[in-house]
């Protein structure tokens, strides 16, 4: 029988492979989590009451959902938030937008008709207060041939939406809160 060599047996190579790929996922979680608690917490600081996956009816007697409907000191905000990451090539009269990135191209339907729709759905349920809507792309989405209405970063987002005065703002939004509650009354959630 021949002779095999005997092979290092190094005691802290093994504790190394384990913990190698155990620390990375731990990064990535760390990473996904900390863009997820950027995103609550702008929402958070722009909105007085938030209402999430909501279906309302719709102009045509049928149902739209809504993701992401904020009470701010605005009016109402409908928010989309879209996660892509690259080049983002998309125009208002564009049927499809394209996101180039170093791993690969693909294109999306232009988000803006949806958004419109769920802005049309949400005014005709509340009716006498300002209805607005914003396309929001995170971190790693960049238009470099112009940015389409209603899209914004979160920044952009915080800053047009902000209000730096809670307390005043407090008065309009006792003055909106009939109609969030009208809002609520025919929205199902999800």
């Amino acid at each position: 029988m021949p002779d095999f060599p005997q092979l290092d047996t190094t005691p802290w190579l093994l504790p190394l492979l384990v913990a190698v790929p155990l620390v990375l996922a731990g990064l990535i979680y760390l990473f996904i989590r900390s863009r997820r608690n950027t995103l609550q917490r702008a929402l958070n600081e722009i909105s007085f009451e938030r209402l999430e996956g909501l279906i309302i009816p719709n102009a045509d007697e049928g149902e739209i959902q809504v993701d992401q409907v904020l009470l701010t000191s605005h009016g109402i905000l409908i928010v989309d938030v879209k996660n892509v990451q690259g080049v983002v090539f998309g125009s208002d009269k564009m049927q499809d937008w394209a996101v180039i990135s170093n791993e690969r191209r693909y294109t999306f339907s232009n988000p803006q008709p949806m958004l419109y729709d769920r802005i049309a759905a949400v005014r005709q349920i509340v009716q006498q207060i300002p209805v607005d809507g914003r396309l929001v792309f995170l971190d790693g989405a960049e238009f470099t041939k112009g940015v389409p209405a209603l899209v914004c970063s979160l920044e952009e987002l915080v800053e047009e939406f902000g209000e730096p005065d809670k307390k005043a703002a407090n008065y309009k939004i006792e003055a909106f809160r009939p109609h969030w509650e009208l809002l609520q009354q025919a929205a199902t959630n999800t």
